[in-house]
C-alpha cells in the first residue's frame, strides 16, 4: 500500500488455537466472549453459534465453577468454532476444561495455586497442543506490582506480564498468548508497546471495559488503531456493554479500516448534506441491515450527489451517485445504468449478492 502509514507487522512465534493460527503471518483473528450462564448450555451454544455465524475466529467461554466445566463437553459438541475456556484462580477448572477438549486457555498461571498444580495444567496443555493465553488486567494487577509501582501502570502490566512468562517458560512450555488490557488507552498502548520489545510471543488486544456500543467502539477503535499501526496484535477483542455479535461487527470494521482484514461488504457513504438526491442515512442504514450476512469482501459506494460520487464509485466494485430524476449505478469503476430511488437498494442487494456468490464458486474451483 503506497501511503500506508502501518509499521511492518511485528514478527511473532506462532500458536494455534484449534484450527485457527495466531501470530506469525496469520491474519489478525477476531473474538468475542459469551455473556450466557455457562450451564444454560442451549443459550450458550445458540449464541456461539450466532458469533461464528457474525464472524469470530474464536470464542471464549468462562469455567468458573464445576457445573460450568460439566457443560463445556456438550457446548463443544454443538459448536464448529475453536473455544477458549477462561479461568480464574481453579486449577481444576482448567483441568477439567482440558479434558473436555477445549482449544485454548486464558488464564494466570501465578494466581493458580502452588508450582505443583500449574505443572499439572501445563503439562496437560503441553499433551494436548493447547496454547495459554496470560491475561493481564490493570484493573486486577496483584498486590506487588501494585505496591512496587504506586497504582496501576504500563510499567506493572508489563512486569506482571513478564512473572506469569517465567512461570511457563521454567516449565518449557511457549504456546503462549500475552494480553495488556486495561481501560486506560494510553497506559494500554504503553504496555503493548513495551512487551512487545521484550517477547516475540503473539499478543491478543483489547481495551478493557470500554463502555457502551456506542462509546465503547470509539475507544476500541482509537486504543486499537495505534496498536494496530504500530504493527503490533494478532487477535482481537472489541469488549463491548453490548451484545457480542455486535464486539465482532466492530472488531472486523476496525481491521477493514486498517487494510488489515477483509470481510463483508465496505460502505463508503458520504455523510450526506443539501446536495444529496436520496436520503443517505436512510439507505445505508438499510443496506447495512442487508448486506450484513455477506462474508465476501466487496466495496460499495453510496453517495447522494454527483459531486464527490462519480469519484468514491469508480474506487468501488460498486456504487450509487445521486442523480435527478434517476441515479446512476457503477460497476467496476464504470457507468453501468440508471436506477430510479425505488429500485436502487433492491437492485444494489442483488447486484452484491449475485458477486458474493461469484467470489465464493470461484475459491471453490
Amino acid at each position: 500500500m503506497r501511503d500506508s502509514i502501518l509499521q511492518p507487522r511485528r514478527k511473532t512465534r506462532q500458536v494455534m488455537v484449534g484450527n485457527v493460527p495466531v501470530g506469525g503471518d496469520a491474519p489478525i483473528a477476531v473474538q468475542s466472549m459469551t455473556n450466557t450462564l455457562t450451564t444454560d448450555i442451549d443459550a450458550t451454544v445458540a449464541q456461539v453459534n450466532r458469533l461464528a455465524q457474525a464472524g469470530a475466529d474464536i470464542v471464549r467461554i468462562s469455567v468458573p465453577d464445576p457445573e460450568s466445566a460439566a457443560a463445556m463437553p456438550e457446548i463443544l459438541a454443538q459448536t464448529n468454532v475453536p473455544i477458549i475456556a477462561d479461568i480464574h484462580f481453579s486449577y481444576k477448572m482448567a483441568l477439567a476444561a482440558l479434558d473436555a477438549g477445549v482449544h485454548g486457555l486464558r488464564l494466570n498461571p501465578g494466581n493458580i495455586g502452588g508450582r505443583d498444580r500449574v505443572e499439572r495444567v501445563v503439562k496437560a496443555a503441553a499433551e494436548r497442543g493447547i496454547s495459554i493465553r496470560i491475561g493481564v488486567n490493570a484493573g486486577s494487577l496483584e498486590k506487588e506490582f501494585n505496591d512496587k509501582y504506586g497504582e496501576p501502570c504500563a510499567d506493572a502490566m508489563v512486569d506482571s506480564a513478564l512473572s506469569h512468562i517465567r512461570i511457563l517458560e521454567d516449565m518449557n512450555f511457549h504456546d503462549i498468548k500475552v494480553s495488556l488490557k486495561a481501560s486506560n488507552i494510553p497506559m494500554t498502548v504503553a504496555a503493548y508497546r513495551k512487551l512487545g520489545e521484550l517477547v516475540d510471543y503473539p499478543f491478543h488486544l483489547g481495551i478493557t471495559e470500554s463502555g457502551s456500543g456506542f462509546g465503547g467502539t470509539i475507544k476500541s477503535s482509537v486504543g486499537l488503531g495505534l496498536i494496530l499501526a504500530d504493527g503490533i496484535g494478532d487477535t482481537i477483542r472489541v469488549s463491548l456493554a453490548a451484545q457480542p455479535e455486535e464486539e465482532i461487527r466492530v472488531g472486523f470494521e476496525i481491521l477493514k479500516s486498517l487494510g488489515l482484514r477483509h470481510r463483508g461488504v465496505n460502505l463508503i457513504a458520504c455523510p450526506s448534506c443539501a446536495r444529496q438526491k436520496f436520503n443517505v442515512i436512510e439507505v445505508v442504514a438499510e443496506l447495512e441491515g442487508r448486506l450484513a450476512h455477506i462474508q465476501e469482501s466487496l466495496d460499495v459506494a453510496v453517495i447522494g450527489c454527483v459531486v464527490n460520487g462519480p469519484g468514491e464509485a469508480k474506487e468501488a466494485s460498486l456504487g450509487i451517485t445521486g442523480g435527478y430524476p434517476v441515479h446512476m449505478m457503477y460497476k467496476d469503476g464504470e457507468k453501468a445504468e440508471k436506477v430510479k430511488s425505488s429500485d436502487m437498494i433492491d437492485h444494489l442487494v442483488e447486484e452484491v449478492e449475485r458477486r458474493a456468490a461469484a467470489i465464493r464458486e470461484n475459491k471453490t474451483n
